[in-house]
């Protein structure tokens, strides 16, 4: 099944139990949004965090921006009831679920089955996708059978923080130019990118901490999309300018793309296969 195109360039992540900041992200400029019930919520907020979140998806203005829940993973307490509330109460203004520390396949198709489930439940006209979150060494072990894992999965994301952990990396090589040669997170995400394009589905960078570094963020969603990545997350409204600038096309390169559809389609229509086009 052909999974929807959607804008991905900027993935805004905002916590789900503030209502002031989901408001605000609604309003930004991110072509992606997140709403995050699991690291950003507090444990004590978590329950609570889901009814805010499905207000906000149902109530506020996100314009053409794709509408993500970010749920909590499998193996926790939270994760059942998340996926139930959220689709329950906004499924008619949510686009997809993303699934964080999936160790295998497994866990994708729970996710899976249980939309499933709602939809057949709640007679829904529209499926919901999903997202997964590559952060943990068996899953990028795992990375090519999670990407054939289920038709509704649209995108796979590099979670380099936890990742990190996972592997016993130290966080301070993120973005950094430090004691190992060359980028230390290449071969990751070199690897869920080929296993995303493989299977037609978008590959997306994870965070960038420190906000107040435009050109560390910069050089980092440069290094991502010259492996094929599409965007790269955001973790406060300063990154997603960047984002989209780096992420988008420039302008000639449209307008040279589109002159050599153009000389194609007209050698199709003259019945003639030309071996190089030319401007």
């Amino acid at each position: 099944m052909a999974q929807p195109r959607r804008a991905r360039r900027s993935q805004l992540s905002v916590p789900g139990s503030s209502e002031k900041m989901l408001e605000k992200a609604a309003r930004s400029a991110a072509d992606h949004v997140f709403c995050d019930l699991e690291d950003a919520v507090a444990p004590s907020a978590k329950v609570d965090a889901r009814g805010k979140v499905a207000w906000a998806l149902n109530n506020l203005d996100w314009g053409k921006k794709t509408r993500c829940v970010r749920i909590n993973d499998v193996t926790t307490e939270w994760c059942h009831d998340d996926i139930i509330t959220v689709v329950e109460q906004a499924s008619a203004n949510l686009d997809t679920i993303m699934l964080p520390k999936p160790y295998s396949a497994a866990d994708v198709i729970f996710l899976d089955r249980m939309l499933g489930q709602l939809e057949k439940k709640l007679k829904l006209d529209r499926r919901i996708g999903i997202e997964v979150l590559i952060e943990e060494v068996q899953a990028l072990q795992n990375v090519e059978e999670i990407a054939r894992s289920s038709d509704r999965l649209e995108c796979l994301i590099f979670g380099m923080g936890d990742y990190s952990g996972s592997q016993g990396i130290d966080t301070s090589e993120i973005g950094g130019t430090g004691g190992y040669p060359g980028d230390i997170f290449h071969y990751a995400r070199f690897r869920i990118t080929m296993a995303a394009r493989a299977m037609g589905l978008d590959a997306v960078d994870g965070p960038y901490a420190n906000f107040k570094n435009e050109a560390g963020y910069r050089s980092e969603a440069a290094r991502a999309k010259a492996l094929g990545m599409i965007g790269k997350w955001a973790i406060h409204p300063s990154q997603i300018a960047p984002a989209l600038e780096v992420f988008s096309p420039a302008l000639e390169d449209v307008a040279r793309a589109r002159r050599m559809e153009s000389s194609y389609r007209d050698a199709e229509a003259r019945d003639w296969a030309p071996c190089r086009l030319t401007e």
